[in-house]
């Protein structure tokens, strides 16, 4: 048998905090108390390959990695067009009293 092995490109993806709100009406209403809430800030990034980066939160990525695994594989352009950039996304964790915004993009090697 003679099988041809290819060599597939794999690229990385930056993640960036792009903004953070709080619903406090929504939090009074219907969330317990807390001790602990999101540590991350507007503007940090993480550089992923296709694996939770370092530090990242765990239910943020569970919203972003079909995301992220997707254009580190090479694909994009989301729902047919979406995003001006076809090799990013815009996408919100999934915590509805204080959601945070990300901003993914395929960067180069060298980036």
């Amino acid at each position: 048998m003679h099988i041809v092995l290819y060599n597939k490109r794999m690229y990385k993806v930056k993640i960036t905090a792009i903004r953070k709100t709080e619903y406090p009406d929504l939090m009074k209403k219907y969330e317990n108390p807390i001790e602990h809430t999101c540590d991350l800030s507007i503007g940090q990034s993480f550089i992923s390959s296709g694996e939770k980066p370092t530090g990242f939160c765990d239910s943020a990525w569970e919203s972003v990695a079909p995301f992220v695994k997707t254009l580190c594989e090479g694909g994009g352009n989301f729902y047919d067009g979406w995003m001006k950039n076809p090799y990013s996304a815009m996408i919100s964790c999934n915590d509805g009293f204080r959601p945070v915004s990300f901003y993914l993009e395929r960067v180069e090697e060298n980036s």
